[in-house]
């Protein structure tokens, strides 16, 4: 454009000046209200949005009833579009097909024919296969609409007209909820049972200052189409007095025994889940560990049986409570729905309590009624004077015959009508328009009948309309026949349970003792205590594993159930896990790879002890002991966060390995014991504590030449330190024993780094020590043998001896079979006694005549005696 053709804004009227933050207000705010009332949020009288409003009406327009055929659903879009809805196609027929799925409406209100979609998620065909109309109870939304019940505007292009809202008999908005995101705000109610908003409505309607705990006794809560189960009451109490609430919805499901195994059998989902995503991301949590014990997932669903979902247990796996709780953490077979009752009033967002909702719906339908009943009385008023001029005509009809006969004109024939008896226009009109046939007696007689009906009617309306009570008896009338025609006695689908907590396998397993083995290979298993009967002293022993490819037991522990377990490798790292987690497994099972049961576990490590934790206590501590005689204490808070993946517990040395890790607390006393029978004993505070990370300080020192570290205890009040050889011999010795003669006659204890003293003699009847521990004499102590014999017997029955004596036979083993180790259990009652031993049951022995009852006399400075 050239200069001279260019105009400035100033010049051009077609232009004004505005401030720019002013126009983005203000249009951002009209574009809000327009999202907020005209698409997103439900109206609180009828429970749609414009687009769902608009759909039922064209369809009603169109006599698309329930009882009249099927019909394309393009042709419903194309006629709802055109008209009324200009947002496009998509839009609209997915609101059509929502209204048809079963498992988005509690009440279907559109009777859908062909596929309208899954509950897998899978989506409708295209609008021009499948077919719908209204559903019967749609009828309840649209009557009386034609009756001037509401309001009517004009549509987008101002050839037709739309309802503003529907009469909406049915409480929609509660019986089939709602979503959407508005722009700031979100609704998102929750479908309920519509015999129980009956109900609640019904109560309501008689006493209108009930409280809403009251009308909860009617509306018991959320009725969702699949079912499911509500957890607790709270988010329900929450919804309906505040507008919000957080409900938990879990998919039911039961465990049933099948055979040796368990099998969990889901029969319906939480609200809005697709099952095939829930299915799919079951077997994938299966796959990645998380869900463990599951073996198979299939899917069973059918028309016939409704939903199915069958989970198989494997034989060994946990309690299928436990599974199945796991299931309900980790995916969409439980949920929250997290309820915001927002709802137009009258145009404005507002969040609604129960009591809101229902005085929402009883004055639309008093507003209804009382229109509707002005309508019908216009009506019948203008009937009546209709008919009363028919009745004159009647009486005087041979003048009235006349007075026509004798008109030129219809005009004139009118003119005259009305001079001679008063008619108005429409009275002479419709005499004008009387048939022939309408002159005989018995038309008139019907006349009669008519006007008296009438006039009755007119009375009744007036009635109504004079007294409010009458109108709130039609509100009550009404919703008792949709109660009996659309509902019956215990038709609701989602039952409502008391919240419990979550099923732990902790809650399912008695916290009782058990047997926790670890084999050379690996291999982990949880018995039952009671598997294994206590024997007297020289038994054979129970087959306490079967034993292949030369693998054996090599360590046992007894902990409680709930106890939590420290694992300790030879790499100087822990690991955790809880005593009942460790898979149990039958009293001849090799049991679980052990990589298997710990998540972090790498291949080449090898469990060497395990604690059994029953709390953290602050002033305790983690001793470790290692096979050069160094010693290590470590807070035992500093392990209170051990996860399954392991943390740094000690830093070993090349060439030294982890002989023994112990519970200590301050001022105990330490005895480390080793191969060649020598122990020291000090006190334990004269070995400070360390991080995890630190090597320790020396413990013993050793005396001959390749000795190494077998064993550790903790001296205790009224107890005995039990020693245990590899042959199967033992005693129990005095803890004094071990302590230092002094040149005064009293006892000392050694320190921490010498050389301690002789505690049991090796010889090739007694063979090495392979380890001590202090019991009090009711304990009774496990063995296992390098073949996977396992044996309990009582430590009472063990006798005591001197420090240097031998000790007694209390196990009689195979040739070319040792001890491997042994672990101590809690005490328990007695039991019958087991069978001896077939040759018998040698008698307590000594070594070099030593009385039981007398101990030796400690040597000096831990030097030998």
């Amino acid at each position: 454009m050239d200069e001279e053709t260019q105009v400035s804004p100033a010049a051009d009227t077609r232009l004004t000046s505005i401030n720019v933050e002013e126009e983005m207000k203000n249009s951002y705010i009209d574009y809000s209200m327009s999202v907020i009332v005209a698409r997103a949020l439900p109206d609180a009288r009828d429970g749609f949005k414009p687009v769902h409003r608009r759909v039922l009406y064209s369809m009603h327009e169109n006599k698309n009833f329930f009882n009249a055929p099927y019909r394309k659903c393009a042709r419903v879009v194309g006629d709802v579009m055109g008209k009324y809805h200009p947002h496009g196609d998509n839009s609209i027929y997915d609101t059509l097909v929502r209204l048809a799925q079963w498992f988005s409406m509690r009440e279907k209100l559109v009777d859908g024919h062909g596929n309208f979609g899954t509950i897998d998620g899978d989506g409708a065909a295209a609008y021009r296969y499948t077919e719908a109309r209204l559903a019967k109870i749609s009828n309840e939304m649209l009557a009386d609409i034609d009756k001037d019940t509401v309001d009517f505007i004009a549509n987008y292009d101002n050839t037709t007209v739309e309802p503003r809202v529907l009469p909406a008999k049915l409480p929609n908005l509660l019986l089939n909820g709602s979503q959407g995101i508005a722009v700031g705000m979100a609704t998102n109610i929750p479908p309920h049972n519509l015999r129980e908003l009956c109900d609640g409505l019904i109560h309501f309607v008689a006493h209108p200052d009930a409280p809403i705990d009251e009308l909860m006794r009617f509306v018991k809560g959320p009725d969702f189409p699949t079912g499911a189960l509500i957890c607790g009451r709270s988010g329900i109490e929450a919804m309906y007095k505040t507008g919000r609430g957080s409900i938990t919805v879990r998919g039911e499901a039961e465990v049933v025994q099948e055979g040796k195994h368990e099998t969990i059998l889901i029969t319906s989902i939480p609200y809005m889940v697709n099952k095939a995503a829930m299915v799919a991301k079951m077997a994938e949590l299966v796959k990645a560990g998380v869900l463990e014990g599951i073996s198979d997932i299939r899917d069973e669903t059918s028309l016939k049986d409704g939903i199915r979902v069958v989970i198989e247990l494997k034989q060994n796996a946990k309690p299928g409570a436990v599974i199945l709780n796991q299931l309900y953490k980790h995916t969409d077979l439980q949920t929250t729905f997290g309820a915001n009752m927002i709802a137009l009033d009258h145009g404005r967002p507002r969040r609604m309590t129960l009591r809101d909702f229902f005085q929402c719906y009883v004055d639309h339908r008093f507003e209804v009624h009382t229109r509707r009943c002005r309508f019908e009385l216009a009506k019948a008023q203008e009937r009546l004077h209709i008919v009363d001029g028919l009745l004159i005509a009647q009486d005087n009809l041979d003048e009235v015959i006349h007075i026509i006969r004798d008109s030129k004109t219809n005009d004139e024939a009118k003119a005259r009508l009305c001079a001679r008896f008063g008619f108005s226009d429409a009275q002479v009109t419709a005499i004008l328009e009387m048939r022939l046939r309408q002159l005989t007696g018995l038309e008139r007689d019907k006349l009669l009948a008519e006007q008296a009906d009438l006039r009755a009617k007119i009375a009744e309306l007036q009635s109504i309309l004079e007294d409010p009570a009458k109108v709130f008896a039609l509100i009550t009338k009404d919703l008792e026949d949709i109660k009996a025609a659309y509902t019956k006695e215990g038709d609701r689908l989602t039952k409502i349970v008391p919240m419990a907590g979550d099923v732990n396998f902790e809650d399912l397993v008695a916290d009782e003792p058990c047997v926790v083995t670890l084999s050379h290979r690996g291999y982990v298993k949880r018995t039952a205590l009671t598997v294994y009967a206590a024997q007297k002293r020289g038994g054979k022993g129970k087959k306490g594993v079967l034993i292949k490819d030369e693998d054996f037991i090599e360590r046992v522990y007894v902990p409680l159930a709930h106890d939590t377990l420290l694992f300790f490798t030879d790499t100087g790292r822990v690991y955790a896990e809880r005593a009942f987690e460790i898979p149990e497994s039958s009293r001849t099972s090799a049991g679980t790879p052990i990589v298997n049961v710990i998540e972090g576990l790498q291949k080449e490590e090898r469990i060497v002890d395990i604690l059994s934790i029953r709390g953290f206590d602050e002033d305790r501590s983690i001793t470790f002991v290692l096979a050069d005689g160094t010693i290590k204490r470590t807070a035992l808070a500093d392990y209170r966060n051990v996860n399954r993946r392991g943390i740094i517990a000690i830093n070993i040395e090349e060439g030294n390995a982890l002989v023994k890790v112990a519970l200590t607390k301050p001022g105990d006393v330490a005895f480390i014991a080793t191969r060649e029978g020598r122990v020291n004993a000090f006190k334990l505070d004269e070995v400070r504590e360390m991080g995890r990370a630190a090597t320790g300080v020396i413990g013993i020192r050793f005396k001959v030449p390749g000795d190494r570290v077998c064993g550790f205890a903790v001296q205790e009040e009224g107890a005995k330190m039990l020693m245990v050889t590899e042959n199967g011999r033992g005693k129990r010795s005095d803890f004094s024993d071990f302590y230092v003669n002094q040149e005064d006659g009293t006892l000392r204890l050694n320190h921490r780094g010498s050389m301690g003293v002789i505690a049991n003699p090796v010889s090739e009847k007694n063979g090495k020590l392979i380890g001590i521990a202090a019991v009090k004499g009711d304990e009774t102590i496990v063995f296992l043998t390098t073949a996977g014999l396992m044996i309990r017997t009582r430590v009472g029955e063990i006798p005591t001896h001197g420090r240097t004596a031998a000790g007694v036979k209390f196990l009689t083993l195979p040739e070319d079979v040792t001890l491997a180790t042994f672990s101590l259990a809690p005490a328990e009652e007695e039991d019958e006694a087991a069978p001896e031993n077939a040759e018998g049951a040698p008698a307590p022995e000594t070594e070099g005549g030593d009385a039981p009852a007398e101990p030796e006399a400690p040597a000096p400075d831990g030097q030998d005696a």
